[in-house]
């Protein structure tokens, strides 16, 4: 599972559904409607959130405004919480440097057109539920 703390916009095709439905899984995990992926690293920071659930339904809902944004059709009504209004989440900027060097690596090798937009672009932005602040790699992420 991986929830990008990148913002959607940089994820390639593949990626963008991928994160989708990582996202609906996390979703279903912290509504307490599956019993896999309890202990995920990538839910302890919305685990951590005072509102799990509203803050992974403003996620999602960015996810799927972006997916909207390219003409794909991912359907809102399976955001349990959508467009909830939640206090941001900080991302370190270690952490989007990491995720940033990750998703080069994966668009290298599975769309290479992707990647050189990639390369264009030149400096990750953040997911729009995060803000980013200084520090390292985050606690949380396998490495």
């Amino acid at each position: 599972m991986r929830l990008w703390t990148l913002h959607p916009r940089h994820l390639d095709p593949q990626g963008l559904v991928a994160l989708w439905r990582e996202g609906l899984l996390a979703q279903a995990v912290l509504a307490g409607r599956t019993r896999g992926y309890t202990h995920h690293p990538q839910l302890q920071r919305f685990a951590a959130h005072a509102a799990p659930l509203d803050a992974l339904g403003a996620y999602l809902s960015a996810v799927q405004a972006e997916a909207q944004s390219r003409g794909y059709r991912f359907d809102a009504a399976k955001i349990d919480r959508p467009g909830a209004r939640v206090a941001p989440l900080t991302a370190t900027h270690g952490q989007l440097a990491h995720e940033w060097q990750h998703l080069g690596q994966k668009l290298a090798a599975r769309n290479p057109d992707w990647h050189a937009h990639w390369v264009v672009a030149a400096q990750p932005s953040a997911h729009p539920l995060f803000t980013p602040v200084a520090g390292g790699i985050e606690p949380w992420e396998r490495v």
